[in-house]
């Protein structure tokens, strides 16, 4: 039996690697495919471009044509090289000023954390407004921006006037932003920063005591310290905002993010911990910059300089600008980015319940209570949306579970924009972050579920409605996730790795570098040297300035149609496409390597065990569900009108914004309502929506018993039907619950009117039409139906 068992396993064995084998055919398949049709498009854009070009350059005026360009041509290049001798003139300056945050706001320091027990280099501040800002609410709900630690400097949430913080300024609330320096504290780890933030959060409630609770924003991996902050502190904050933050690290589509595949490639934490020691135990957050560049060479190493070369004029001082902040490399303690590296890079074990801080503090993203809003891009390479979303079913097996614990969960998707364009794109600010800022007041009025908060451009303006959505819905942004099991093997690799590391490498490593050392290889990084090579430290580009100023003085611009700037654009553009042909070949032979080694079966066997099997859990059974379902019967006036706004918010998946607001602001200042906190409404809220998502059919048996005058009755139907609105605005489902609702509790509104068509000859709209909508999830509570 023995035998008959492995040769079975044999068998299984064999069949794996050829399916293995067959599906990496499939992927080279693919790529060469894709890689040859995207090199023709290129090579037909490029001829085209030359097609239309060439002739003007041959025309009979195409000598002066030519004398214009060669003046604009090297008049170009002396104001090129003297934007970047600027560049490296500021960098140098900035060093010298241990790197300020780049904030265009002025502030005041708050807390210090490098005076607190546990010592950090994180400060919070406070945004003073600006001349034109309107006054600060101190009543208002706080705000608090943390920004990205990932190689640059803190400020870029607030780096521009049209930005996150302009946009929470022009409302009137109070800003506050994390800041941090260069470099780390010794001894510093993430627990450290997590307490720290968590004081500074303290102290932002005893300045407003009389203010909703903050709302906390974290940018890119500010995004992924928010949600450990409100994780480790559940109950400090308000709801929580994280724009462009990857918190499922092994997600993505297949030939579409191969950054995820680099930890695999490279050994795993092993090149962090190197470059750590190297660096005397602090990682230079230069190498991350240098990885971002990479990803995109063709727009780091080619378009970005390649613009400014031939807008010079123009360009020149939006480059300069936005280089005090590319360009400010800040480190971080070996403690820190092993932990970064070990839990969500390669660990990915932050969305898996496996994390756990320095000082022992265990991790569970479920523990969260506020609102959570995600902000993701179909355009972001280096956050695809999969990686900004898909944590949400790494943690909820369905969107039950997410109403059964009381979350609130919302994501809004842009189109196109890049990951940086989330943070500093003007656009963005004005339509996604005001949006954003506007509807925080009402998104605590929304029942526990998941939603899609969509925002359209009407003539009137923006208008916002949060969709309702299944965990489906987010899976359906993936291409599956069949490819994530290849990850495993890589975390347990780099478990190995690491650990054979720290035994044979290191202690001899430490040895041998000491503190001349580690500041020469610091010094030494590609992206200082070229800082240094362009600036003033450079004795060949000595009297460069005033050469530079006499070009300006004498500048004569090239016409913008001359034919010889035109095939000059159209050659740069051919160095670009070669540049994406090489990354393109490049990403390609990453994932066919990666799938190669880790996606073969007896790799993949190696780390069977690294991956918690799913856990089934029965809802039915959690505390809070048996509770609610238990107490279906029990309440009052308040318990009955949220329950039915519930109930009418089946019939619509979604809930549009001025409704909610409508509904927020009238059941906020209605008795029982106004007498309540806003954590006693929220705990009716999260109640009523368990009681209509597990007992549906006691949720309105039980409505009479709730109100059982006919005057309770009178008043609970006369306020829904205020909230709702009009009935020529209701849907046929709505009106079937309504009708529905009244049937049952015996009275009739006094707005009710019945609608102009007649609901109960629509089939399915009409009598069955509230059972239809039953097996929709609950839009909202203390809002309006939609």
């Amino acid at each position: 039996m023995d035998s008959d068992l492995r040769d079975s396993e044999a068998g299984d064995l064999v069949a794996d690697a050829a399916a293995h084998a067959s599906a990496l055919a499939r992927l080279a398949a693919q790529h060469a495919q894709s890689l040859m049709q995207s090199r023709n498009d290129a090579q037909r854009e490029v001829l085209t471009r030359l097609g239309e070009v060439s002739p003007k350059a041959l025309a009979p005026d195409a000598a002066h044509a030519w004398g214009e360009y060669v003046t604009d041509l090297g008049q170009r290049c002396v104001l090129f090289v003297d934007t970047l001798r600027q560049r490296g003139n500021n960098y140098v300056k900035r060093e010298q000023e241990d790197f300020k945050p780049v904030l265009a706001f002025d502030f005041d320091v708050v807390l210090d954390g490098r005076k607190l027990q546990r010592r950090v280099n994180y400060t919070l501040v406070r945004i003073r407004p600006r001349a034109d800002d309107p006054d600060q609410r101190e009543d208002g709900r706080p705000f608090v921006i943390i920004d990205p630690r990932a190689g640059h400097g803190s400020g870029i949430g607030g780096f521009k006037s049209d930005s996150e913080v302009g946009v929470a300024l022009k409302d009137g609330h109070p800003v506050y932003f994390v800041i941090f320096y260069p470099d780390p504290e010794p001894g510093q780890t993430l627990a450290d920063v997590c307490a720290a933030e968590a004081l500074f959060l303290e102290e932002v409630r005893r300045r407003h005591p009389n203010a909703p609770k903050p709302l906390v924003i974290g940018n890119c991996q500010g995004g992924w310290a928010t949600m450990v902050l409100s994780a480790a502190h559940p109950n400090l904050s308000g709801p929580v905002v994280i724009a462009g933050a990857p918190l499922s690290y092994w997600a993505g589509k297949v030939g579409v993010s191969p950054m995820r595949y680099l930890g695999g490639l490279m050994g795993g934490a092993l090149p962090a911990l190197l470059t750590s020691d190297l660096g005397g135990g602090k990682f230079d957050g230069a190498n991350l910059v240098l990885n971002f560049e990479a990803l995109n060479p063709g727009h780091s190493w080619w378009r970005k300089y390649y613009n400014v070369f031939a807008k010079v004029d123009t360009e020149a001082p939006r480059y300069l600008e936005f280089e005090r902040w590319w360009s400010g490399f800040y480190f971080m303690n070996e403690a820190e980015i092993r932990w970064i590296v070990e839990n969500l890079f390669i660990g990915n074990r932050l969305t898996r319940g496996t994390a756990v801080l320095d000082d022992g503090t265990a991790l569970d993203l479920r523990m969260i209570k506020a609102p959570i809003v995600v902000f993701a891009s179909h355009g972001d390479d280096i956050t695809p949306p999969q990686q900004a979303l898909n944590w949400i079913a790494d943690l909820y097996k369905t969107t039950n579970e997410i109403r059964a614990r009381g979350q609130v969960i919302i994501y809004t998707l842009h189109e196109s924009v890049g990951h940086l364009g989330i943070f500093v794109s003007s656009t963005v600010a004005m339509k996604q972050h005001r949006q954003i800022t506007s509807v925080v007041k009402t998104i605590e009025a929304l029942a526990p579920g998941l939603y899609e908060m969509r925002i359209e451009r009407k003539d009137d303006g923006y208008h916002v409605s949060f969709e309702i959505r299944q965990i489906e819905d987010v899976l359906k942004l993936d291409d599956g996730r069949e490819d994530e099991a290849d990850f495993a093997p890589v975390a347990r690799m780099s478990e190995w790795a690491a650990e054979t590391y720290d035994m044979a490498v290191r202690p001899h490593l430490r040895r041998m570098i000491d503190r001349r050392t580690a500041e020469a290889v610091v010094k030494g990084h590609p992206l200082r040297q070229v800082q240094y090579a362009f600036s003033d430290r450079n004795p060949l580009l000595s009297g460069f300035s005033a050469l530079a100023d006499r070009t300006r003085q004498e500048r004569a611009p090239a016409a913008p149609d001359n034919p010889f700037f035109l095939l000059e654009q159209a050659a740069a553009r051919a160095v670009e496409q070669a540049w994406d042909g090489f990354r393109d070949a490049r990403d390609a032979a990453m994932e066919l390597t990666f799938r190669a080694i880790y996606g073969a079966p007896w790799v993949r066997a190696l780390a069977k065990r690294h991956v918690p099997p799913p856990s089934l859990q029965d809802l039915q059974q959690y505390p809070e569900v048996k509770r609610a379902v238990e107490r279906a019967s029990e309440g009052g006036y308040a318990e009955a009108v949220i329950r039915m706004l519930i109930l009418i918010a089946f019939a619509r998946g979604s809930v549009r914004r001025d409704r909610l607001e409508r509904s927020n602001k009238i059941l906020t200042s209605n008795p029982p309502f106004s007498t309540m906190s806003a954590e006693e409404r929220a705990r009716i809220i999260h109640e009523q929506t368990l009681v209509v998502e597990f007992a549906r059919s006691a949720a309105v048996l039980t409505l009479p018993t709730l109100v059982p005058t006919v005057a309770e009755r009178q008043k609970a139907l006369d306020l829904l039907l205020e909230i709702a609105g009009a009935v020529d605005d209701m849907n046929p489902p709505t009106i079937a619950m309504v009708r529905l609702l009244q049937q049952k509790l015996e009275v009739q509104a006094r707005q009710w009117k019945e609608p102009e068509f007649d609901v109960r000859s629509q089939g399915e709209a009409g009598a069955g039409a509230a059972a239809a909508a039953a097996q929709r999830a609950p839009a909202l509570a203390a809002g309006g139906p939609a």
